[in-house]
């Protein structure tokens, strides 16, 4: 697929890979949003795709990455956790629509046999360092983040760190690597985002994608 000559004639959507994905295709269906056939095509290693819609593309990028690709003007359009948008916090970055997919929670979680003061700095190993420290600043506790894109559960066990700051959904992985949750940090949902710019200079269109999301939500819940 190529793109128009003229990138102001396309409204771009940025997707994220992964289980928010998964929930939020029944969604763009229901919001009469249609990706070409490819997108559902494991093997191809395309980004960018066309829609039933002629000047809405969608690209499909890593879920941490979303809220960056639209805060940059990559995209106009996006749906990204509240995890990564609190994360980064962007003020570039305006959020119109909870779309209630992608539940989970960001929690703390430590091993069952800690016995540590907290009162002495703690490493805590965690993809969201800004959401720690301000958690922790806030109890007036002194951490060390431990900056890890995955695999943080296991830590702990090799000495790396304290405690983990990390989603938890079922609660399954902490259970499996002698965890145990403490902490309620943030109760999470994806949201549909937008670029402030591109929303005062596209809003016909961006303003029609919103409404299709709000038609489809609105179905959803009915």
């Amino acid at each position: 697929m190529k793109m128009s000559d003229n990138r102001s004639e396309n409204i771009i959507i940025a997707v994220p890979k992964g289980r928010i994905l998964e929930e939020l295709i029944p969604l763009m269906k229901k919001a009469n949003i249609l990706p070409e056939k490819s997108f559902f095509d494991n093997k191809d290693r395309r980004l960018l795709f066309s829609s039933n819609i002629p000047w809405l593309k969608i690209i499909r990028v890593r879920s941490f990455d979303v809220a960056t690709f639209v805060a940059f003007g990559g995209a106009d359009i996006g749906v990204a956790g509240f995890d990564v948008l609190r994360e980064f916090n962007y003020p570039e970055l305006y959020i119109p629509i909870d779309l209630n997919i992608g539940v989970c929670h960001l929690s703390v979680a430590q091993p069952k046999n800690y016995n540590k003061n907290d009162n002495v700095q703690l490493k805590i190993a965690t993809k969201y360092p800004n959401i720690t420290n301000s958690y922790y600043a806030k109890k007036g506790i002194n951490v060390n983040c431990i900056k890890m894109n995955g695999a943080m559960e296991i830590a702990p066990k090799l000495e790396m760190a304290d405690k983990i700051v990390d989603l938890v959904s079922s609660g399954k992985t902490l259970i499996a690597n002698d965890l145990v949750e403490i902490e309620n940090i943030l109760d999470i949902t994806s949201h549909l985002v937008i670029n402030r710019t591109a929303f005062k200079t596209r809003s016909e269109k961006i303003r029609e994608i919103m409404i299709f999301f709000r038609e489809a939500l609105n179905e959803k819940n009915s």
